[in-house]
């Protein structure tokens, strides 16, 4: 009895781990939006305007000025905010339904508990926020007058007058493989390496310093990327392309896999693969170094767990 009222005064309430979710957030999306708006170009550019990584970002900047290297940041920053809070508060909330009587959980809880906050984040969240922020950074040009889309709200005001509300969903089933994969994938291994490297184990009352968990977040967030590079690029294509005035190129996700297979080989269905890479790792180790220590003060403050 005793052990297990102790183990419940350890635990992180979920509202803690959404808090601490959304405040990491904040400030990936202020780092590393640059980065997501050349993986979005790339992926979109048909016709190999663009040379690599560096030649986009240059071209944009020097074409649309460096501003546009931020374009999307307002509904990409929200959308992070929003994702990560409902992310790591979900999560919290699975974990919890799939420990054991004795509170411990399974690495098979674990990866259930992910995947399911990952579905939860494609649906609630990220498809219709994404739908936006991509309509905003495929636009080229300088003048405001000539920009079809004027800003998050009255793209998203155009879509749904446009193509119904749904048009806001987009490229959900692409949307929900990869966000259910990744976060399966992502809180798994930061558990793991957590364990591995620093001897951390959930609710031992340790709390990293920013580095170490920086270090375990850039590891996690590693994997996700190449096993999901299929879905990130589909869920592109499904989300940029507009019903209104035409007929649609993509009927689906499959579909979709299928035609860009044929038409441009099978490496384009991991097309902005490596800005992917340069943004997803470092965003979780930035998530994660202000999550950890969000989450560590709370546990100092009104836990009374003493660092070890």
């Amino acid at each position: 009895m005793n052990e297990s009222e102790n183990n419940s005064k350890r635990s992180i309430p979920p509202y803690m781990k959404a808090v601490s979710g959304s405040l990491g957030g904040i400030v990936e999306a202020s780092c590393l939006q640059p980065i997501d708006v050349i993986k979005t170009r790339l992926q979109l550019d048909r016709t190999g305007n663009y040379k690599g990584i560096v030649h986009c970002g240059s071209t944009v900047a020097r074409t649309e000025g460096v501003r546009a290297l931020w374009k999307g940041l307002t509904p990409f920053a929200t959308h992070l905010t929003l994702k990560y809070a409902l992310r790591m508060g979900s999560n919290a909330v699975f974990q919890a339904a799939f420990k054991d009587a004795n509170g411990q959980l399974s690495n098979r809880g674990r990866l259930l508990s992910g995947f399911g906050a990952g579905v939860l984040e494609a649906l609630v969240i990220v498809t219709p926020f994404e739908v936006v922020k991509i309509r905003l950074q495929q636009q080229k040009g300088l003048s405001p007058d000539l920009l079809k889309y004027k800003g998050p709200i009255h793209c998203a005001r155009m879509i749904t007058r446009e193509e119904g509300l749904l048009g806001l969903w987009a490229g959900a089933a692409p949307t929900v493989m990869r966000n259910g994969t990744n976060q399966a994938a992502m809180f798994t291994a930061k558990n793991a390496f957590d364990v591995l490297l620093w001897k951390k184990h959930e609710g031992d009352g340790k709390v990293l310093q920013p580095w170490q968990s920086m270090i375990s977040g850039f590891l996690a967030g590693t994997a996700g990327p190449v096993c999901t590079g299929p879905f990130d690029v589909v869920k592109t294509r499904l989300m940029a392309q507009s019903r209104h005035g035409g007929e649609l190129k993509y009927k689906g996700m499959v579909h979709a896999i299928r035609t860009i297979y044929a038409e441009e080989g099978l490496l384009a269905l991991w097309k902005g693969l490596l800005p992917r890479l340069m943004r997803i790792p470092p965003g979780q180790a930035i998530m994660w170094a202000v999550a950890d220590q969000v989450i560590g003060l709370y546990e100092r403050k009104y836990l009374h767990i003493a660092p070890l």
